[in-house]
């Protein structure tokens, strides 16, 4: 039953994450990170919320529009950690001259770290593991 009421107030919180990101929102988008949070990309560095946000910020100003999907695959609790490994599908779309955009699809597989912090669900680490961008 407690698992119930984890997967019902992270999925509240993911569709308010999606709703930022496809409205280009980076401040509604990352309410949802600690501010200790540890993101680490397919590629690259791992980064801190300040470096990610910052990233966020700069990719945002670049697309026209964001269409974003996902599915839970599998999920654990344990030691007052909620693990969730989620497939995230994103459409973008990208201004190209004046009036044409370039269409990309990103598909990437995330792992997600959730903790309980006075009542709220807050992300503390993410992964992904996977990307695919076509």
């Amino acid at each position: 039953m407690e698992t119930d009421l984890i997967l019902s107030a992270i999925n509240e919180i993911h569709k308010k994450a999606d709703q930022a990101l496809e409205s280009k929102d980076v401040t509604a988008y990352t309410e949802m990170f600690v501010d200790g949070l540890s993101y680490t990309p397919a590629e690259g560095p791992t980064l801190s919320k300040r470096d990610y946000v910052l990233d966020l910020k700069k990719h945002f100003g670049n697309l026209k529009e964001v269409h974003t999907s996902y599915y839970r695959i599998k999920y654990s609790f344990e030691d007052e950690i909620f693990t969730e490994k989620i497939a995230r599908k994103s459409v973008i779309l990208k201004p190209k001259l004046l009036i044409f955009s370039k269409k990309q699809t990103i598909q990437t597989e995330e792992i997600y770290h959730w903790k309980n912090i006075n009542g709220e669900w807050k992300v503390t680490a993410v992964e992904i593991t996977l990307e695919e961008k076509y």
